[in-house]
């Protein structure tokens, strides 16, 4: 489990700016759940019920400071890592949602939702086990396998299913 700061938060079509200086800044299509309400301790029976909806999410990481660091904090948490849209969709079951993410065109990754190793209900209870969930709150539900780097001049697709997509230009961070 990690946080990403408000600051690496940006809409559909804002650019993610990529930092010079690193090897590998990886695109990684998830599943967003958005929580309706202030909750704690949610039993996984019940953790459907606190869901707003559910929106695509790029969890960009610098995959270097990944693995230098002993947390990842820093390696998702610079300005723009975490573009999310187009839109919050509701009643949507996240249990089979199909994931397509896209550069330049080209798909990278292709899988569904079933194939997440914590199903979204596993993953709302144990958050709220550790943390007050608030309204707003956003729980990203990892990726599935292609992940890859980008560069400037690239464009980041995530699409999903009864979602829609998810459209990033990457440029060089300006300094």
């Amino acid at each position: 489990m990690f946080l990403k700061p408000p600051s690496s938060v940006i809409g559909d079509g804002e650019p993610i700016h990529r930092p010079a200086g690193y090897e590998r800044v990886d695109f990684e299509g998830e599943l967003g759940v958005v929580i309706k309400q202030r909750v704690r301790s949610v039993p996984r029976e019940r953790a459907l019920d606190v869901i707003e909806g559910f929106v695509c999410v790029n969890d960009v990481t610098v995959r270097d400071l990944q693995k230098k660091d002993v947390q990842f904090t820093r390696a998702k948490g610079f300005d723009t890592f975490c573009p999310v849209g187009p839109r919050v969709v509701a009643g949507l079951d996240p249990s089979n949602l199909r994931i397509v993410t896209r550069v330049n065109g080209k798909v990278r990754q292709d899988s569904t939702t079933a194939d997440l190793i914590f199903d979204v209900p596993t993953l709302i209870a144990f958050c709220s086990r550790h943390m007050t969930l608030e309204p707003g709150d956003l729980i990203s539900t990892g990726t599935p396998a292609g992940v890859g780097n980008l560069a400037p001049g690239d464009v980041v697709e995530i699409e999903i299913e009864g979602i829609g997509v998810l459209r990033n230009p990457v440029i060089a961070r300006p300094e």
